[in-house]
């Protein structure tokens, strides 16, 4: 839906030589290069921006699953591509919760009632087939395509063998059991032999069947993982299309689906305006034209937002959710390196020759500020008391220095300013927090493969610092290739004021 108010950003409509060179900045957006007659073109499709002026439609229950379910594939495809740790877990339920409780005593019982029946006089069988059952069908999902040979040896073992012996109730539970554990042996991988030797050592039937059962919830995670590890590469090879078409399907469906990715980048170009126009008013000077504004700019300012949002309180826009988590994660380390480089330039501007000589106590001191500051980015953390116990152990450690060397150690006003001006950094105004955070926001400006140098001032975090500014590098050229189309519809309002596009294509262009 258009924006209500909006001001014209740009006075008359802008020249076909304006937007020849609009079209050419916008095709820098990703690395496949979309193609300035997609960005021009009309369309006759379903609008994919909110920008577009359709009454709004009412969603089905049917249609919102959809888009849910989209969505959760989407997301999960991105983590599985750009995590090469993701994993599966099983969910660890505490034993002192109400759920692990619960889930104890019912799982006791049906052992219980296993063991009473297998050693009645004469035995009943009915729970342990059932187990058997199960078991089969568990081992049979692990089989490959070819596995022929084993699933039938299984099927018979576990199928028609079992089904005799019930037939003359003599139903041989401890050889079931031999020939499953020897089984699952052959289709385990190396990590569970452990597991595997443990269940041979085990006399008690029932425990053998109980900790089969934990075995194999054990090997479906394996067999999971193993999956997700083959399909990978194959992910890898294809996610930008198949998150753009995913994308795609999800704004068919959603009314007003870009609706906080527009307010997103709108609000950087509202900055560069600004800061435009206040740079363009010189003395003297008439200004007649209007400031040009390239798509590039803007977006990279987008893309620094998210390293100074609080995630707590800020809703994240629709073509970031799948890095979502990830930027969050960045943010908060990135908040942590910032303070300490802060901690860090105060300590050399009062003290710096005795730390500048010595790396090791520098060192130090940088381990006691990581140490101090984990979970600062919690709201239950407190910063100002974190702050003033570095300040404590930082003279504490520059006057064990200043002992070994011979030198007067720092005098009580020296100490109580030094700590007054750590305490200070989370004042709002703070002109040291705010010297850090312009340069650390100049070196994370423009994403690129290859970092620049690290500023002046960033050195005792300069090793974290790097690696931060490439994992953002990636994520954010990454999105940039999955979802340029899209942001290149809303530029393409915001600057020009004109219509938006149909449908993007979600291939990339050939070269």
């Amino acid at each position: 839906m258009p924006f209500n108010g909006e001001k014209q950003y740009v006075r008359d409509q802008p020249s076909d030589s304006e937007s020849s060179r609009f079209s050419e900045s916008l095709a820098s957006l990703s690395d496949y290069e979309c193609s300035r007659q997609s960005f021009t073109s009309d369309s006759s499709s379903k609008s994919s921006s909110p920008a577009s002026t359709s009454p709004p439609r009412v969603v089905t229950f049917d249609e919102l699953m959809a888009t849910a379910r989209n969505l959760s594939n989407m997301t999960l495809a991105h983590e599985i591509a750009v995590n090469d740790n993701f994993q599966l877990k099983q969910d660890a339920v505490s034993e002192n919760s109400l759920a692990g409780r619960v889930k104890h005593i019912v799982h006791q019982a049906f052992w219980d009632v296993l063991e009473s029946d297998l050693n009645a006089d004469p035995p009943e069988y009915d729970y342990a087939l059932k187990l058997f059952e199960e078991i089969r069908e568990i081992l049979l999902s692990f089989l490959t395509p070819g596995g022929n040979r084993l699933r039938n040896q299984i099927c018979e073992v576990l199928d028609i063998l079992i089904r005799q012996q019930a037939k003359h109730n003599a139903v041989d539970i401890q050889g079931l059991a031999n020939y499953v554990i020897s089984t699952m042996g052959k289709a385990l991988c190396p990590v569970r032999d452990a597991d595997i030797r443990v269940l041979k050592a085990t006399g008690n039937i029932v425990e053998v069947l109980r900790q089969i059962f934990h075995v194999l919830d054990l090997m479906k995670m394996d067999m999971a993982n193993f999956t997700i590890m083959s399909l990978r590469p194959h992910l890898q090879r294809q996610l930008v299309e198949y998150e753009r078409t995913k994308f795609q399907e999800i704004l068919d469906e959603t009314p007003n689906a870009l609706e906080q990715t527009t307010e997103w980048i709108k609000e950087s170009v509202d900055e560069e305006l600004l800061s435009l126009s206040e740079s363009a008013v010189t003395p003297g000077t008439e200004n007649s034209s209007t400031p040009s504004l390239g798509p590039t700019l803007v977006l990279n300012n987008s893309y620094l937002k998210p390293l100074q949002w609080d995630y707590q309180k800020r809703e994240i826009p629709e073509t970031l959710i799948t890095d979502g988590t990830r930027l969050q994660e960045l943010t908060e380390k990135l908040n942590q390196l910032k303070m300490i480089a802060c901690l860090s330039l105060i300590t050399n501007n009062m003290v710096g020759a005795i730390v500048e000589g010595q790396p090791e106590l520098a060192n130090r001191l940088k381990r006691i500020s990581a140490v101090l500051l984990e979970g600062m980015n919690k709201e239950t953390f407190n910063l100002k008391e974190a702050l003033n116990s570095i300040g404590v152990q930082t003279c504490i450690e520059v006057n064990n220095a200043l002992k070994e060397r011979g030198l007067p150690v720092l005098n009580a006003e020296i100490q109580a300013n030094h700590i007054g001006q750590f305490s200070s950094i989370e004042d709002k105004d703070n002109s040291i927090w705010s010297l850090i955070d312009k340069r650390i926001q100049l070196y994370m400006k423009s994403p690129q493969k290859c970092m620049p140098p690290i500023p002046g001032g960033l050195a005792v975090i300069q090793q974290e610092l790097e690696m931060l500014g490439s994992q953002y590098a990636n994520t954010v050229n990454l999105n940039k290739q999955v979802h340029g189309p899209f942001h290149a519809n809303i530029l393409r309002k915001l600057l020009f004021g004109g219509e938006t596009m149909g449908k993007v294509d979600a291939s990339p262009p050939a070269n």
